[in-house]
């Protein structure tokens, strides 16, 4: 039966749709690019639109008045209107400025064998079980790690992070359940009082730790004499925290996924372990950890597909763009030889995933090590999959080692 595309609406998505968004993406893409929905948002789901929304310095990052009329008043709309991602300059410069510095090329590598010692001793404890859960007992233990480290989190706290992340980040779905608000607002509020503590402490006591470069960069840094705020502090710390695990654990998750269902470059991956470089493009590409983003039209913008007017909601569907024929040959089919691949599952432009480096790096040495030692992976159970439409993951993937 063909899909009545013309009646979908973005805000009134179920289940089916977030198990596999493809075939409603393909064909908004060829018959409604600029697909209006009910509330008179638009959603896009052209590679070269998306693109120029993103490249575009029209379009605002703000929602302030967008999530104003979705949350109300609340910890949750605190959060979302203070980050760095739903901001524009100056704040953003500032903000941006503040934490990039440790997040450059050099001290990335600094990381890596910080990263290499974190993957052997979760694969020695992967070999130890036989079977496991991967998302639980690998691919969120690795950037939860990394990141904390990076912000100073101490471990009591770590094991919270995903639950807070999925709770905090599950309420930017367009379609949010009462109760999921209330768990969003509980994350927000409970992870703030932690972080204000930290940052209480570290302030008294600037010299007596050994990690969380960045939290430190953002306490005592300072932009054109511009410093941040508490709330601004606790705020952005829970965004790097959420955005720094979350997309590596799905990264992670989805990419083994994506190899047990494609046995062929499985093969070619163990067969050629120089490819994990392009492997983990095409897994982002496939399965971008990031299925949709937002933008508000600044002002008219002309796309490849038709205008946007001034003011105007938009939806960018990153899954679309990343499998869209006029750009990737055959955009069903994983390659992982695939070149070039302009995938764009970390967004561009002014709002570049500040982590993207860091992600990039942390999937190469953990995928490519996995795949190495455990050649012989099998999934043992029915996956399930995290219940959003904006971000894309598994909450568990069964799996035996030998």
């Amino acid at each position: 039966m063909p899909l009545d595309i013309q009646s979908f609406d973005l805000n009134a998505i179920g289940p089916e749709f977030i198990e596999n968004p493809h075939p409603v993406l393909h064909a908004l893409r060829a018959k409604s690019p600029i697909h209006r929905n009910a509330d008179g948002s638009v959603y896009l789901t052209r590679y070269h639109d998306v693109l120029k929304v993103y490249q575009s310095r029209d379009m605002l990052s703000d929602k302030t008045e967008e999530f104003g009329k979705k949350y109300g008043q609340c910890p949750l709309h605190t959060h979302h209107t203070t980050s760095l991602i739903f901001n524009d300059p100056p704040y953003h410069t500032v903000v941006r400025k503040l934490i990039s510095g440790a997040f450059t090329p050099r001290k990335l590598a600094e990381f890596e064998p910080l990263i290499d010692g974190i993957v052997d001793r979760l694969l020695d404890r992967v070999d130890d079980l036989g079977e496991l859960d991967l998302i639980d007992d690998f691919a969120k233990v690795l950037p939860t790690e990394i990141i904390s480290f990076m912000l100073g989190i101490p471990e009591e706290y770590r094991a919270r992070l995903r639950g807070y992340s999925l709770a905090i980040l599950g309420a930017l779905d367009p379609v949010v359940a009462p109760e999921k608000l209330a768990e969003g607002n509980a994350a927000v509020t409970e992870f703030s009082e932690i972080l204000n503590d930290l940052i209480n402490h570290r302030r008294a006591n600037p010299d007596g730790a050994h990690q969380g470069e960045v939290l430190e960069s953002l306490i005592f840094g300072q932009h054109e004499g511009r410093t941040l705020t508490q709330e601004e502090l606790i705020q952005n710390c829970i965004f790097l925290l959420n955005a720094g695990h979350e997309t590596t654990t799905s990264l992670v998750g989805n990419s083994v996924g994506l190899l047990l269902d494609n046995p062929d470059q499985h093969r070619l991956l163990l067969d050629q372990p120089d490819l994990i470089g392009s492997a983990v493009e095409e897994f982002l590409r496939v399965e971008s950890p990031l299925q949709i983003g937002n933008r508000l039209a600044g002002e008219d913008i002309e796309l490849p597909s038709g205008v946007i007017p001034k003011g105007t909601y938009i939806h960018t569907s990153i899954a679309a763009a990343n499998r869209d024929p006029d750009v990737f040959a055959d955009p069903d089919r994983m390659d992982i030889t695939r070149k070039p691949n302009r995938q764009i599952a970390f967004i561009t432009g002014i709002h570049v995933c500040l982590g993207a480096t860091l992600a990039r790096v942390e999937g190469k040495i953990a995928l490519g090590k996995l795949v190495a030692r455990f050649p012989k992976l099998t999934q043992t159970g029915p996956r399930v999959r995290v219940p959003l439409a904006r971000f894309r993951g598994y909450a568990s993937l069964p799996v035996k080692i030998r």
